[in-house]
């Protein structure tokens, strides 16, 4: 069994009907990947360091291969050009969960 792997992306969003294109397409299109959209926040709270204002989304996938599955499927590249368009993405991220103990 492989670990899970969480899926970080922080952005601003700077055309806000042109990200909403986006969000009305984005969960149509994830449900068909084995993931769990965990969390959105754009009021992150920074506790030391410094970070840019926007927005923080993870989502979590079975595994590096479902999420990079995903990333590049057709059907996610379709909509791209939408999140493209309305934000400043500042990171996309892979971050690998600890592999099962046993």
């Amino acid at each position: 069994m492989s670990a899970p792997v969480y899926f970080i992306a922080h952005l601003q969003v700077t055309d806000a009907d042109e990200y909403r294109k986006y969000e009305k397409a984005f969960f149509p299109v994830l449900k068909d990947y084995d993931a769990q959209f965990m969390t959105f926040d754009d009021d992150v709270m920074v506790l030391e360091g410094s970070r840019d204002e926007g927005r923080t989304v993870i989502i979590q996938f079975a595994s590096e291969e479902e999420c990079l599955r995903w990333w590049n499927s057709d059907e996610y590249r379709a909509i791209v050009p939408h999140r493209l368009d309305g934000t400043n993405t500042i990171s996309v991220s892979i971050v690998h969960g600890m592999a099962p103990r046993g």
